[in-house]
Parts: C-alpha cells; sequence; structure tokens
C-alpha cells in the first residue's frame, strides 16, 4: 500500500500546529450503511453521502497540509457580464494532456499530480470507494469563513461529457450543500399542457430541494444526469468564521 507522509498535529486553544512528520498508511475510506446515505433524484440522477470517509484525526493532518502547501488563488471571474473576484480560494490539478477547464472565463493553470503526492494518495482512495471510476482532474476550493460561498451553478461544462461522476471530499468547518432541481423550460412558443398560457399553473414556482451537512472528513458524489437537471450551492453562513477545504474530484473525458 502507497505510504504518504503524515503531518502529527495538537490541538491548541482551537488552532492545531504541526509538530513533526512520520510514515503512515494511505488513507482509509469508511463507507459502512451507518454513514452511507444514497439519494435517487429520478430520471438517472443520484447522490451518494458518506458522512465519515475518512478517521477524523487524519483528516485534520490533511487539512492542515492542503491549506499551507497549495498554491492557493482567488481570481477575477465574469459573472452575467460583470468582472468580481471568486468567494473562495481556489486551485486545480490534472493529469498531462486534458482539455483545459475553464470556467466564468478564467483558466486555471493545472498543476500535476507529481507535484503533490499527497493528493494522489487520496485519489487512490477514492477511486478504491467507487469502483469503476476514474477521476484525472482536481479542483480544490478554501473558505476561510461564512462569507466564502458558492453560488447555484451545475458542474456541467462539455470536457466533463454528459453525465459527469464528481466527487467532493470536505475537510475544516461543517458547511451546509444545497441540491435544487433546474427549473424546467418547455420549448420555445410551445404550450405542452395543453392549456391557455395564462392558466397554466407555476409547476416550478417551488423546486424540489436537498440539503446536506458537509462534515469533516466526508465524501460527497454527484452521478447521473446531476449536473443536467440540477444545481448545487455552498451558501454564505456568516456564523461561521472557521476554515473549510473542499476536493472536486473530475474526469475530463
Amino acid at each position: 500500500m502507497a505510504t504518504v507522509m503524515k503531518l502529527k498535529l495538537k490541538a491548541e486553544t482551537g488552532n492545531y500546529h504541526r509538530l513533526k512528520a512520520e510514515q503512515s498508511e494511505a488513507p482509509a475510506e469508511i463507507s459502512d450503511s451507518r454513514t452511507k446515505r444514497v439519494v435517487e433524484l429520478g430520471n438517472g440522477s443520484e447522490v451518494i453521502y458518506i458522512s465519515r470517509f475518512l478517521n477524523y484525526d487524519q483528516s485534520w493532518d490533511y487539512l492542515e497540509y492542503l491549506n499551507k502547501n497549495m498554491p492557493w488563488n482567488r481570481p477575477t471571474i465574469r459573472v452575467f457580464g460583470r468582472s468580481c473576484v471568486q468567494p473562495r480560494d481556489t486551485c486545480y490539478v490534472a493529469s498531462e494532456g486534458l482539455v483545459q477547464l475553464v470556467y466564468s472565463g478564467y483558466q486555471p493553470h493545472a498543476y500535476t499530480w507529481d507535484e503533490f503526492p499527497l493528493l494522489k494518495d487520496i485519489l487512490d482512495a477514492v477511486h478504491k470507494a467507487l469502483p469503476g471510476s476514474r477521476f484525472n482532474s482536481l479542483l480544490l476550493n478554501r473558505y476561510k469563513g461564512g462569507d466564502d460561498y458558492v453560488g447555484w451553478h451545475a458542474d456541467d461544462e462539455k470536457l466533463y461529457g454528459p453525465t459527469p461522476e464528481i466527487a467532493s471530499l470536505s475537510f475544516g468547518c461543517e458547511r451546509e450543500f444545497l441540491l435544487k432541481k433546474k427549473p424546467y423550460k418547455a420549448p420555445r412558443g410551445k404550450n405542452t399542457s395543453g392549456e391557455p398560457s395564462k392558466k397554466r399553473p407555476k409547476t416550478d414556482a417551488s423546486p424540489e430541494k436537498y440539503s446536506f451537512v458537509l462534515k469533516h472528513g466526508s465524501l460527497l458524489v454527484m452521478r447521473g444526469y446531476t449536473q443536467r437537471d440540477w444545481l448545487h450551492s455552498v451558501p454564505k453562513r456568516v456564523k461561521e468564521d472557521s476554515l473549510r477545504i473542499n476536493l472536486t474530484f473530475r474526469l475530463v473525458v
């Protein structure tokens, strides 16, 4: 089994300080029926949530390492035609030769897996827990506090294909993860209900929603047509002032 450098930490008044480094086994996933929740969203969409995917103490080690060693960047992006600073830090890791990731007018620099061996070991653990998955890219996000967030969106870029699988691993402060169904849009100029337009009910006024609390060391997986039919977000939580780092593994096809 591959080994990783484990950073031994000590808790002092809520802060974690590195003491020394020692060799440890690669991360071991925990996914029994007591910690695993499967939600069928319908029409080929599915979410899997494993609340205790990684060991609690080991997850603190990873949080400390990622916070201090990743080349974080808070880029300027374009949203609805306007430039703004992205409300969270980010970093991108990908296999060589893949199509470049571009979102909201921003193209992040792609670091290699070999530059961060610990991420390769975490990737191996995710692949072991999700038989058949084959992720080759990783988008990391760092939320410094409750004012950092990600708005409603779908990861439906063409480079991920029509049914992308996205595995989201969380470290640090618990944050709420929301899902809501995309509003249905009838073909333009067509009345699919057979009723006069002014009499049709607003069926999508309150779209179906789900909420998950992403715990320290948890793994959430979105599968099938989730990105086609659903939106997701991590909203602001002004009372939260603790660090959270999120790793989202993806396959660029």
